[in-house]
């Protein structure tokens, strides 16, 4: 058997990418595969060029080296090395899965992504904005927006079937 990230398991888990500007916001999104042609217009929007890129060994080939400089860390040898490291990203990763696994119980992959977009609000709004002033935050967002009980369960579209 092999690891959590390439294993005999991993063709049943649903693949979120994310990244996080050191200091800054956390972006993600989920994505159908690890491959360069669906990684690299997602990477391209987000990071501007000549930005360094620092991931866990676990880096598919997606980088251009002549645009951004590329380094990585293996987590077999160490979690730092030097200034290259993942863990403000592995501590959105544990944020995550703590409030799946603890809060939401289970996930249908069909709804991650509305998950995966809380969590990364809660992320980008945290330090001194309080409860009550993310939840503020949240109501003036959605002025005028309305999700329907179809769109919400994906059901957008079918008919009533005839008994």
């Amino acid at each position: 058997m092999q690891g959590k990230r390439g294993g005999a398991d991993a063709g049943n888990k649903t693949i979120v990418m994310g990244m996080l500007e050191r200091r800054g916001t956390v972006r993600t999104k989920v994505i159908s595969d690890r491959k360069k042609k669906t990684m690299e217009p997602i990477i391209r929007e987000h990071i501007a060029e000549g930005s360094q890129l620092m991931t866990d060994e676990f880096q598919t080939g997606w980088w251009t080296p002549e645009e951004f400089e590329h380094q990585a860390v293996n987590h077999l040898e160490s979690y730092v090395q030097g200034n290259c490291h993942t863990n403000g990203m592995e501590n959105f990763w544990a944020l995550l899965k703590r409030g799946i696994h603890g809060t939401y119980v289970s996930v249908e992959p069909y709804h991650l992504f509305r998950y995966v977009d809380e969590q990364a609000f809660r992320y980008n709004n945290r330090g001194p904005m309080t409860d009550s002033d993310r939840f503020r935050l949240v109501m003036r967002m959605i002025v005028g927006k309305r999700l329907t009980y179809k769109e919400l369960t994906g059901k957008e579209g079918e008919t009533a079937e005839a008994f």
